[in-house]
């Protein structure tokens, strides 16, 4: 004999699989029927417009709706403003997030965030960014000021949670002062010091004993590495690119990094200025969506590596390259040899295995340009590695294997 539900089971099950399941879950129950509490309801009105197959648009009362929970393709709904107010006063925030993001999807919602007060009504989150950066050429001018906003809400969040790590591990692998006794022995110009003390040289003990050590302009050190960030805009890569953005904004607010930022599809834009400026104006001026010329990218951004030794190269991209991939795959390979850090993120997000071309990332992989999905948690060691000359692939296995034991 099946043991009886109590009520909050009775009720989580009711508000999972809607009103047609009443009847069969009443049975279930040590009371014969599902009470839901008056929270309860607007919870299972605010999913019926959502999730039952009807045609309602705003949700009924308990018992009201006919269809199962599942993926409702209802009209817009009306008083969409209320319906958000209630999902966000009700749910937990990633849930409101996953509820937000199947509204757009399932129901067509989208030309509602057009509306001023239901975009002012909307929880900030990422995937709502790439949603409004999709369709950012059909906002009408009343609501750029509202969509702008809700932007900077989660670009600042974004930066509040990556801008401490990032700055620690590029000062960490930079601050050489931290491995020597002498606090400037990485800024002596050593040539001049030695002509300049020539007249100490000692017969006896055949050294030069320096009077005085001369330094080079620390303005002239200023910036120790380039950081070049190439960022695929394809559809696909959506939260990747807002990720990017966000990093390649802090990297550039760091001095001792030169930072070029360049976003791509079959063209290739520099936005560079527009990075450091701010990142928001960077992400609005990203088209997503189109083809990808990813050979044709990276060949723009070589003209920026005038040290191979001192340059990171970031590629940012899935792979399904619609260019030359032989000479891509070259080019990646010659410019890992000159002595560049190069790396490939088939994805730059907290979401799972992304969706890439196997063969260019095992051609990459081969000729010593990692290739991989990244957490933006893991992206700081990274970086910290490349800036203190480890071998990256061994650092991309290492922290690969560390995150899978932590799962």
């Amino acid at each position: 004999m099946v043991e009886p539900l109590n009520r909050q089971a009775l009720s989580r099950w009711r508000l999972i699989l809607g009103a047609a399941a009443e009847g069969e879950l009443a049975q279930l129950g040590r009371e014969g029927q599902v009470g839901l509490t008056n929270d309860e309801l607007i919870m299972d009105q605010a999913l019926a417009a959502i999730y039952d197959e009807t045609d309602q648009t705003g949700g009924g009362s308990s018992g009201s709706s006919t269809g199962s929970r599942g993926a409702g393709q209802g009209k817009s709904a009306p008083r969409l403003a209320k319906w958000l107010g209630d999902v966000r006063s009700l749910f937990p925030e990633d849930v409101v997030s996953v509820i937000q993001n199947d509204a757009m999807e399932r129901k067509g919602w989208k030309q509602l965030l057009f509306e001023p007060e239901v975009l002012a009504s909307v929880k900030p989150d990422i995937q709502l960014v790439g949603t409004l950066l999709t369709l950012k050429g059909k906002i009408p001018e009343q609501t750029k000021d509202t969509a702008r906003m809700l932007v900077q809400a989660v670009v600042d969040e974004l930066v509040k949670r990556m801008s401490q790590e990032i700055h620690r591990a590029v000062t960490g692998a930079l601050n050489r002062r931290q491995h020597t006794p002498l606090p400037s022995l990485s800024g002596i110009d050593w040539k001049r010091t030695i002509q300049r003390n020539l007249k100490h040289y000692d017969a006896k003990s055949k050294r030069i004993i320096p009077e005085r050590f001369y330094y080079f302009d620390r303005a002239k050190r200023n910036k120790e590495w380039t950081v070049i960030v190439d960022i695929d805009q394809s559809g696909s890569m959506s939260e990747s690119v807002i990720w990017a953005s966000v990093v390649g904004s802090i990297f550039a607010s760091i001095p001792a990094l030169d930072t070029r930022v360049v976003v791509f599809d079959t063209e290739v834009v520099d936005l560079t200025e527009q990075c450091a400026n701010d990142p928001v104006d960077m992400l609005f001026g990203i088209q997503l969506g189109g083809g990808t010329n990813i050979d044709k990218s990276v060949a723009y951004c070589e003209q920026f590596i005038h040290e191979p030794k001192k340059t990171l190269f970031i590629l940012i991209s899935d792979l399904y390259e619609g260019g030359n991939q032989s000479r891509l795959i070259r080019r990646m390979q010659e410019m890992k040899e000159s002595g560049v850090k190069t790396l490939c993120l088939l994805a730059l997000s907290d979401e799972g295995k992304p969706f890439y071309d196997e063969r260019i990332a095992r051609a990459f992989a081969k000729g010593g340009t990692p290739s991989f999905a990244c957490t933006p948690a893991m992206l700081p060691q990274l970086v910290e590695g490349a800036l203190q000359g480890q071998d990256l692939s061994l650092l991309v296995k290492k922290l690969e294997n560390k995150a899978g034991s932590a799962v």
